[in-house]
């Protein structure tokens, strides 16, 4: 038979016609490559990158860029465009990090800037996550004090330095406090930018199945709102960091030892151009390997758990 039907209380109710036709099978192999064609689309492929494609996309660029900057650097002092004890030569500075490396004592200004800033930032990541997540959810709160934490985002750092060094003396307090000053701010307006961007179904889904006050910020808030809240975390970073070096330029004792900061402030007391240059180039290279060690692949993570980026890139 070309069709069934069924018979019960309610009378006659025509069931789907079998394909007999080709009309019919035409339409359902039609279906059948949409669905198929769909599924291709939701599917992530996840493959390992060749290594040569590595090289060629993420190393030789920024090694590209280096060599260029070197080479315009050595042209610059070769022809005198400046005076050398302005200007020191790629081979000074290397001498004074080659200098620094056989004293002993160039991981030890490194360190002690890097536990001070990854600390810091660690407080302020505890501090900032939960201040965001109030001033996001209770307007009186946002009302109360949003505004001041934006002010406070686009107030320098070294504004804090004096301060602190008066509340709490030279100590490695005052630069904690200088840290959480620059950086909670950064922390929470990411967070609740990224709370703002949360469609309100995502809400009412989770209250639907229970997913309330704490539950409901865990599990649906936070992750919905990853995307703001890790650039947030990159931001506060970055303040973390320059809060950090303009404490340590600013404040000087004993007590707080040698880091980046007070390495770079003694080479321009002593007007030595290498070393000034090189606490410059340490200062940034270890801005940019926390960046690459763990906020890349963090922000690299969070784009591709939402299809917006492809492993290869």
């Amino acid at each position: 038979m070309a069709s069934t039907e069924t018979t019960g209380a309610q009378g006659a109710v025509p069931l789907r016609k079998a394909p007999t036709g080709d009309a019919d099978v035409k339409d359902v192999h039609d279906m059948s490559g949409l669905e198929a064609g769909l599924d291709a689309l939701e599917t992530v492929t996840v493959g390992r990158t060749p290594v040569g494609q590595v090289l060629l996309k993420r190393v030789l660029p920024p090694v590209t860029a280096i060599v260029v900057v070197l080479a315009v650097w050595q042209i610059a002092v070769s022809a005198g465009f400046s005076d050398p004890t302005k200007l020191p030569s790629p081979h000074a500075v290397w001498q004074e990090l080659a200098d620094r490396w056989n004293a002993g004592d160039l991981f030890s200004i490194i360190w002690t800037s890097v536990q001070r800033g990854l600390l810091g930032f660690l407080a302020a990541l505890a501090i900032g996550t939960p201040l965001g997540l109030v001033v996001a959810r209770v307007p009186f709160v946002r009302a109360a004090i949003g505004p001041i934490l934006s002010g406070l985002q686009s107030l320098p750092s070294v504004a804090w330095v004096p301060a602190a060094v008066i509340w709490l003396g030279i100590e490695d307090s005052a630069m904690y406090a200088v840290i959480l000053l620059g950086a909670v701010p950064s922390i929470a307006n990411g967070l609740v930018s990224g709370i703002d961007q949360v469609p309100p179904l995502y809400l009412r889904a989770g209250r639907v199945i229970g997913a309330t006050g704490l539950r409901g910020a865990w599990h649906i808030l936070l992750p919905a709102a990853l995307p703001g809240y890790v650039a947030g975390l990159k931001q506060g970073w970055a303040f973390s960091w320059r809060s950090l070096m303009a404490a340590e330029l600013i404040a000087s004792s004993p007590d707080l030892g040698v880091g980046l900061g007070r390495y770079l402030e003694n080479m321009r007391e002593g007007s030595d151009m290498a070393g000034v240059f090189l606490g410059i180039l340490l200062i940034l290279f270890v801005g940019i390997a926390i960046d690459q060690i763990f906020f890349s692949p963090l922000e690299r993570w969070v784009l591709r758990s939402r299809g917006l980026n492809s492993r290869s890139q």
